[in-house]
């Protein structure tokens, strides 16, 4: 294979490990036992992929392939280890390879193993942030950083979170198993709430260069259908109607550039018509049943805008209402702050910017971006120039993603001009 074809199975490859190198870890968790076991295996097939699959071709399924290499190579792994800790006869008398390349029949259906590793990382024996933070580590490849942003604290904290959930994992022989529908209840929670973090993640990246991490907004509505299936109840229909709904408007959210489209100026003719009508149906279901929750509140407030055939027919009244019922049931300074935006659009700008104003004071959410963004641009809507270039400028300064870097900077480029 010449140098450009060799290229383009790199390309593969890290497309590869993008889409499957989570799913990848949650199989090999399960064959393997053990996280750092597993995530080393990881490492060496995608290695392994990099040296053969330029030579020999790309498998006709990659994710099979890897996971037996991975299997192979944690199996070598521990063999290793073994010797060193004891002489045990006979082992490793053979000169050959011991991880021959998969094959297809080597492959068996993994489709639950992340939802295995999901329910294991969430369990009530962890304390509640370990749980979050090891299933977002694990099951979805946050970095500790990205962990650390979602979470509005430090990286070191997250880092302690996480070798602490392991340590206990592994002491207490904590098994790797979707748990009996009795033992499903007092886990949910916590398994929607890093569902809806992972895609949050997906939907407006933390850092980088593009706006959305597809790879992750998938995996999170995979794990979502996966839930509502083992687990059917109001909540669960909630979150996966929030997430379809968001999910929606993916075409529309950004330019050919890459460049942020903010709602009011999206082409809602490339929303997805069908994810949007699944969407709704999902949240009537749910508002009927009476058993409802935050995920439900937020994908009703989600429905009004994809059922809007434009930013001038939004029902601003029913919005807020909605925000006022969800401030009531799970208050929150970043609910506040949408609420406030809320009431801008039913309302005005000027009657929204103090509410805004009176977050910021409190000082909630003095490093949240969309803060400083949402009094930014309420502020240039009523022509007080200076004081939209102060909160623009703040904005800048916490930006991670470089489209919102660029975006900011061209609204405070306009104002300056």
């Amino acid at each position: 294979m010449d140098d450009d074809g060799k290229d383009r199975v790199r390309a593969q490859v890290d497309n590869v490990y993008r889409v499957e190198s989570r799913r990848v870890l949650a199989t090999l968790i399960r064959l393997l036992g053990g996280f750092d076991l597993a995530e080393e295996a990881l490492h060496e097939a995608f290695a392994a992929a990099l040296e053969q699959w330029p030579r020999e071709g790309i498998p006709d399924n990659p994710r099979a392939w890897l996971v037996v290499a991975g299997r192979f190579r944690g199996i070598d792994a521990l063999r290793r280890r073994r010797r060193l800790e004891v002489a045990v006869a006979g082992m490793g008398e053979s000169n050959a390879p011991s991880w021959p390349p998969p094959k297809a029949s080597d492959f068996q259906d993994v489709a639950d193993d992340s939802l295995r590793l999901l329910f294991t990382c969430c369990r009530p024996d962890l304390p509640p942030d370990a749980q979050i933070a090891l299933t977002l580590r694990e099951v979805c490849g946050l970095t500790t950083e990205e962990i650390a942003r979602a979470y509005l604290t430090r990286a070191p904290t997250i880092a302690q979170r996480i070798v602490r959930a392991k340590q206990r994992i592994r002491e207490d022989c904590i098994p790797y198993e979707v748990p009996s529908l009795a033992e499903l209840p007092p886990r949910r929670a916590a398994a929607l709430r890093v569902i809806y973090l992972v895609f949050n993640e997906g939907y407006s990246a933390s850092s980088g260069t593009d706006r959305l991490r597809e790879s992750l907004c998938d995996e999170a509505i995979r794990l979502a259908r996966l839930m509502a299936d083992l687990l059917p109840d109001p909540e669960t229909d909630g979150l996966l109607a929030l997430l379809l709904l968001q999910d929606a408007r993916r075409a529309a959210r950004t330019s050919t550039s890459g460049d942020i489209v903010l709602l009011a100026q999206q082409d809602r003719s490339l929303w997805d018509k069908q994810l949007i009508a699944e969407g709704v149906a999902l949240v009537e279901r749910s508002l009927k049943s009476g058993r409802y929750g935050p995920y439900t509140l937020q994908a009703a407030i989600a429905a009004l805008h994809a059922e809007s055939p434009d930013e001038a027919s939004t029902d601003w009244r029913q919005i807020v209402a909605l925000y006022d019922l969800l401030n009531r049931i799970e208050p929150s300074p970043v609910a506040r702050l949408a609420r406030a935006i809320a009431v801008a659009g039913r309302d005005g700008p000027a009657t929204g910017l103090p509410l805004v104003e009176a977050i910021l004071s409190s000082g909630e959410l003095g490093d949240y971006l969309p803060a400083h963004s949402a009094r930014g641009e309420l502020c240039r809507r009523l022509g007080r120039r200076d004081e939209a270039l102060v909160s623009f400028r703040r904005a800048l300064s916490l930006a991670h993603q470089e489209p919102e870097r660029r975006f900011l900077a061209r609204r405070i480029a306009e104002l300056e001009d």
